[in-house]
């Protein structure tokens, strides 16, 4: 997947990300460089992980100035150990020394998610079931972030409100029941959409059995009632757990039988992956 191509968002999102770090100018690199100087510098990892997110990176820097040239070692999805140099950059030193954090920002962060993420995903191998993301995402970084998900071996819940139907605890509470609220979902959206309800006592997975849910998501249970739970629905539709998902409890949750479990952690809570552009010099 190129989300450079695929996407037409991501060049206004860098965009904005290079205007928030460069409102008018970069002084500091301005009044050391008056004028064009040809250099180059290196790209490092600073301790193992899976590299996520390399064409972001160039694009960060092709978005000032297209005559940069790469040369890269490495691509999205390869496992990156500890100094190891992942590319090169050559071109005006001026717009690399520019453009250098915002770059890394983009590459570090979302190689931290893609490393989490197949942390995780390892400890499912063996299982029947898929790990995916939420909506638990930074502003205007999701499509990235999601995209880190992927690259780490993880899937992707549905992008936004408007990709998919989830009725959750205050839409059942607004509507007046599970069976309001997926009739009304049923109403107004296309044949062609899936309907998932959020569940959390077994009462209401029997409401959403009822309802004809497509998809239940049982929330923030505990493994005895998890267990009850996939039992009752004997396989009728698929289900979803969240809640809490962490490295130490994701592998029994998966043995309750779950055909999904989402975490929002592995977008708002993975650490940044150790990478630096070093070795600068002249050319």
């Amino acid at each position: 997947m190129n989300i450079i191509t695929e996407n037409l968002n991501i060049d206004n999102l860098i965009l904005l990300a290079l205007k928030e770090d460069i409102s008018s100018e970069d002084i500091t690199t301005n009044s050391i460089l008056k004028e064009n100087i040809l250099g180059k510098g290196s790209l490092i990892a600073k301790e193992d992980g899976i590299l996520a997110g390399i064409k972001i990176f160039q694009r960060v820097f092709q978005l000032l100035d297209k005559n940069l040239e790469f040369k890269m070692n490495f691509k999205d999805g390869d496992k990156l150990k500890k100094g190891q140099i992942i590319g090169e950059i050559k071109g005006d030193l001026r717009i690399i020394l520019s453009g250098e954090r915002v770059a890394l920002n983009y590459l570090q962060h979302m190689s931290g998610i893609a490393t989490y993420t197949n942390d995780m995903v390892k400890l499912l191998e063996g299982t029947n079931t898929k790990l995916v993301d939420t909506r638990k995402t930074t502003p205007n970084m999701r499509i990235f972030e999601k995209y880190a998900v992927r690259i780490g071996g993880g899937y992707n819940h549905r992008y936004n409100l408007s990709d998919g139907v989830l009725i959750k605890d205050n839409h059942i509470a607004v509507a007046g029941s599970i069976k309001k609220a997926v009739e009304m979902a049923r109403e107004y959206v296309s044949f062609v959409k899936k309907i998932e309800v959020e569940v959390e006592n077994l009462k209401m997975v029997e409401e959403a059995i009822e309802a004809k849910a497509d998809i239940i998501m049982l929330d923030n249970m505990d493994e005895l009632t998890m267990k009850k739970a996939i039992k009752i629905i004997d396989g009728r539709v698929k289900t979803e757990c969240s809640g809490n998902i962490t490295k130490t409890n994701i592998l029994k949750i998966s043995k309750c039988g779950v055909d999904f479990i989402s975490s929002g952690v592995i977008t708002h809570s993975a650490s940044i992956l150790d990478i630096s552009l070093k070795n600068f010099q002249r050319l």
